[in-house]
């Protein structure tokens, strides 16, 4: 007995359905002869009857009904591997799993998420928040994917990309004498109450560069550990600060107000990964949605538009 097509079983499987040759032919979108054609090569090729033909309605034949009954078994299985693609593709049963720093975390990665459920709607999201010490062991232990970073990681098993390009910013409370000002500068912020972080930690550092580029040593009235904090701290009065762009990166914040700084300091954004880890395509598509982001926030942020 030879071995059946799949086409031949795509056939018997219609007429099944169907009982007739006519209504296999419009379920195939076929010609209804060829239907026929293929049932009869197909009943002579394997050597026994398929069908027992009563008032024009095929009725599968009971020899053939262990043929009948692995058919039906293998269009199971077919809808089974079907309804699998189609999960993947919408993003059921299958994670992402991914971390930014905390200046990311507010603004920018609520609308990198917006855009990927938009198109993977029960995709599940496990979103960390960290600090740039924290990212060897989240990435090379695996527990996610990628991690969006203000900083690149310096360890030979994981590599960074730079993505974006942004500026630091002054924050000051909402009327405050200095938001009359188009731009501030940092001898200006350093006559107030400063917040920020401890510049012994990277991203503090980074924040603490436009006081170093003016020859001021900085005296923190405030310190937070995240960018959060500081951008808190400031909108309920307790002091002024510089923050990356991408912190504040909201239309309204109300009770905040942001200038550009006088000190031109350059803030980049990195993607980092564990080295030669294949990426899933939801997590391709998260960073392409994360360089679009930032890029966006950099060009429709008040601080493009203040110094055009």
């Amino acid at each position: 007995m030879n071995d059946m097509t799949l086409r031949q079983i795509e056939v018997i499987r219609a007429v099944m359905l169907t009982g007739t040759i006519s209504g296999a032919a419009g379920l195939l979108n076929v010609s209804a002869p060829g239907i026929s054609r293929l049932v009869k090569h197909t009943e002579e090729t394997l050597g026994i009857r398929l069908f027992e033909r009563k008032a024009g309605v095929f009725i599968p034949s009971v020899e053939a009904s262990r043929v009948f009954d692995q058919v039906r078994e293998v269009y199971r299985q077919v809808e089974s591997l079907n309804a699998a693609v189609s999960s993947l593709k919408c993003g059921e049963d299958v994670r992402l799993s991914f971390a930014t720093a905390p200046s990311i975390a507010q603004f920018i990665a609520a609308r990198v998420l917006q855009k990927v459920r938009g198109v993977y709607g029960d995709l599940f999201v496990d979103m960390n928040v960290l600090k740039i010490e924290e990212t060897v062991d989240y990435l090379l232990l695996e527990r996610g994917e990628f991690v969006i970073m203000s900083s690149p990681v310096k360890n030979a098993a994981i590599e960074n990309e730079e993505i974006a390009e942004g500026r630091l910013v002054a924050i000051l409370p909402e009327g405050h004498e200095l938001s009359q000002k188009e731009k501030v500068s940092a001898s200006d912020l350093a006559r107030e109450p400063v917040i920020g972080v401890d510049p012994n930690d990277p991203y503090g550092a980074l924040l603490a560069k436009p006081f170093v580029q003016a020859g001021i040593e900085i005296n923190h009235a405030m310190r937070g550990r995240f960018a959060q904090t500081v951008v808190s701290l400031v909108r309920h009065g307790l002091g002024v600060a510089v923050i990356d762009e991408f912190s504040v990166a909201e239309v309204y914040m109300p009770g905040l107000v942001r200038r550009p700084l006088v000190e031109d300091v350059p803030i980049k954004s990195y993607v980092t990964r564990k080295k030669g880890r294949v990426l899933s395509r939801f997590a391709e598509d998260s960073i392409n949605h994360f360089r679009r982001q930032l890029e966006r926030a950099v060009k429709d942020g008040p601080w493009y538009r203040a110094q055009k």
